[in-house]
C-alpha cells in the first residue's frame, strides 16, 4: 500500500503569543501604544516592523487588548477587519484608532508619531451603506489565485473552456503576453461560487480585458466564439496539437516538423531525414498508452510499485502524491510523486537505487536521470518557468492492470500492461515544504503565489526557500501552512488550488 502520507497537512497549532518585555529600550512615546495585525501582513514582515518601531522608542504590545490606542493593519478590506476585531473581545473597539501601515511609515521616517488624518484611518462601514447593498452579494475577488479558493466545480465552464482553446494556441505561437492574460482571466472565472448569468455580472472583476470580455459577450449571444471556433478549425493549431501531444515533443520542435509539410504522426516517424532524441523516440513507442489519461487507481498501484522499492534503500523514505492528483483531481496526463528522508543529506543515491530495482523487475520502460543543480547562492529563483535544481527522474513504467483496484480484464485487449508516465522527485529535508507547494500546483496558482510575495510581501518564492528582501533572510518552512503564515495568507487546501 501507498505509504500513509496525509493528502492535506494538519494544520499546525499556533503558540500563545506572550508579551514580551523590552527593557534596553527606551520608550520615547508612552501616549502611543500600537499594535501591528499579523492578519495579511505576515508573521515575519510584523516581527521585522515591531522591532524597527520598538527601536525608535515606540511602545508596540504583542496582545491586542484595551491599553492599545493604534491598531495598525496592511493590505486588510475594512469589512474583514472590522469584522474581525469586533470578535477580539474589547471593551470599545470603536474608540481606537484602526489605521492603515502609511500612518506606520510616516512615523517611523519621522521617528515620532504623526498626526492621524483621515487618510490613515481605515474606516468602519456604515450601516446605511450594508442596508443597500444585495441580499446576497458576491464577495470582493481578489487579482491572485492564492487569495481565491478554486474548487474542482467550475461553473462557469462554457467560457473557460473557449479561453483554454485561445490560452493553448497562444502557447504555440510562443506569445507569452496574450497567454498569461487569458489564463489569469480564466483562473478567475473558476473560481466563482455561481455561474456568470448576464454581462452585468462581470462588473468588478478582477483581470477580464477587454478581448475576453468579447469573448464572452459573443459566447452570451451566440452560443460560441467565432473567433475560438476559427482556431479549433486552424491546420496548424490541430497539427501542433497533434504533436505535443507526444512525450518529449514541445510547441518549437511542433512548429518545426508542421513547416517541413509533416501533419501526422505517422509521417513524422516514418520520415529518415528527423532524427528523434531518447525521449521522443519513447514517446512514439508507448503513445497508445501514455496519450491517454491516467486514473487515481492507477497512480495508487504505482505508487504502491514506488514505495515498496524506495524502502529497500531506506525504511524512513515518505513517498507523496503531487500534481493534480494531490488536488482531488481523478484523472491526469502522468503521476508526480516526491520522495523524501528525515535525515538531511541521507537521499543521496536513492532515486539511482529505485532506478536500477525497477530495471531488475522488468517494468522500466524509459528513464532520464537529471542530477541535483541546486547551489545556495541561487536560491530561490526569479524566474518562474525555471525548473527546480532538485535531483529528479521521468520515467516511463510498465504497470501490471492486475495490480489496479477495481480493474476489470478486458478480453479484446493484446496485453495485461499500460505503459504509465512517472516523474520523481527528491528534495533536501529543509526545502521540503517548498517542494510539496510548488508540485502540487495549479501552475496558475503557484504563479499568482510567486507574484503576490514579489508584489506585495517583497519576498523571493519557488520550490526551493521563501527570502524575504526586507530583512535579507530564508524563512525556514516545515509545513506549507507555515510558507502561508510567512506571506500573511490564509492557508489554501490543495484541493482548493484548482486555479
Amino acid at each position: 500500500m501507498l505509504q500513509a502520507t496525509p493528502w492535506t497537512l494538519l494544520r499546525k497549532r499556533r503558540q500563545p503569543e506572550v508579551t514580551c518585555a523590552h527593557p534596553k529600550q527606551e520608550t520615547k512615546f508612552r501616549d502611543v501604544i500600537m499594535y501591528l495585525v499579523e492578519r495579511r501582513m505576515g508573521k515575519s514582515r510584523r516581527m521585522f516592523l515591531t522591532s524597527l518601531a520598538r527601536s525608535k522608542g515606540f511602545c508596540v504590545e504583542d496582545t491586542l487588548s484595551d491599553k492599545v490606542t493604534h491598531i495598525i493593519a496592511e493590505a486588510n478590506p475594512a469589512h474583514e477587519l472590522w469584522s474581525w476585531l469586533h470578535g477580539q473581545s474589547l471593551t470599545d473597539p470603536d474608540s481606537t484608532n484602526v489605521l492603515d501601515i502609511s500612518w506606520f511609515t510616516e512615523s517611523m521616517e519621522a521617528g515620532r508619531p504623526v498626526l492621524v488624518e483621515a487618510k490613515h484611518c481605515i474606516q468602519k462601514p456604515s450601516l446605511q451603506l450594508k442596508k443597500t447593498l444585495p441580499a446576497n452579494p458576491l464577495p470582493t475577488v481578489s487579482q491572485y489565485a492564492c487569495q481565491r479558493r478554486t474548487t474542482l466545480d467550475n461553473h462557469n465552464k462554457v467560457f473557460t473552456d473557449a479561453l483554454e482553446v485561445l490560452i493553448e494556441n497562444y502557447e504555440f505561437s510562443d506569445n507569452k503576453g496574450a497567454c498569461v492574460g487569458f489564463r489569469r482571466a480564466a483562473s478567475v472565472l473558476k473560481s466563482l461560487p455561481k455561474p456568470l448569468r448576464c454581462l452585468k455580472d462581470m462588473e468588478g472583476l478582477p483581470c477580464l480585458g477587454d478581448d475576453t470580455k468579447a469573448i464572452i459577450e459573443e459566447i452570451y449571444e451566440c452560443g460560441s466564439s467565432s473567433r475560438v471556433e476559427n482556431i479549433l478549425s486552424d491546420e496548424k493549431y490541430q497539427t501542433l496539437k497533434l504533436f505535443t501531444s507526444v512525450f518529449g515533443v514541445g510547441p518549437k520542435t511542433g512548429d518545426k516538423w508542421y513547416r517541413r509539410g509533416l501533419r501526422a504522426l505517422e509521417q513524422v516517424h516514418s520520415e529518415p531525414s528527423i532524427q528523434l532524441n531518447k525521449m521522443q523516440a519513447a514517446g512514439f513507442l508507448y503513445y497508445e498508452d501514455i496519450s491517454k489519461p491516467v486514473s487515481r487507481a492507477e497512480a495508487k498501484a504505482v505508487g504502491c510499485i514506488i514505495e515498496e522499492v524506495a524502502s529497500c534503500f531506506s525504511s524512513s523514505v515518505t513517498i507523496t502524491l503531487t500534481g493534480g492528483f494531490r488536488r482531488g483531481k481523478e484523472f491526469g496526463h502522468d503521476v508526480d510523486f516526491l520522495l523524501s528522508i528525515p535525515e538531511p543529506g541521507k537521499e543521496d543515491g536513492l532515486l539511482p537505487a529505485v532506478i536500477d530495482r525497477l530495471r531488475k523487475q522488468g517494468i522500466l520502460l524509459y528513464s532520464d536521470l537529471q542530477e541535483s543543480t541546486l547551489q545556495q547562492w541561487k536560491r530561490p529563483s526569479r524566474c518562474f518557468d525555471s525548473m527546480d535544481h532538485f535531483q529528479k527522474c521521468f520515467l516511463i513504467v510498465k504497470l501490471w492492470t492486475r495490480l489496479v483496484e477495481g480493474h476489470r480484464e478486458d478480453p479484446s485487449s493484446r496485453r495485461d500492461w499500460k505503459a504509465v508516465r512517472v516523474d520523481l522527485v527528491v528534495p533536501p529535508v529543509d526545502c521540503y515544504a517548498f517542494a510539496l507547494l510548488g508540485w502540487s500546483g495549479s501552475t496558475q496558482f503557484e504563479r499568482d503565489l510567486r507574484r503576490f510575495a514579489r508584489l506585495e510581501r517583497r519576498m523571493l518564492l519557488d520550490n526551493h526557500a521563501l527570502y524575504d528582501k526586507t530583512t535579507n533572510t530564508f524563512l525556514q518552512a516545515k509545513t506549507e501552512e507555515d510558507i502561508f503564515a510567512h506571506l500573511g495568507l490564509d492557508y489554501i487546501e490543495p484541493w482548493q488550488r484548482n486555479a
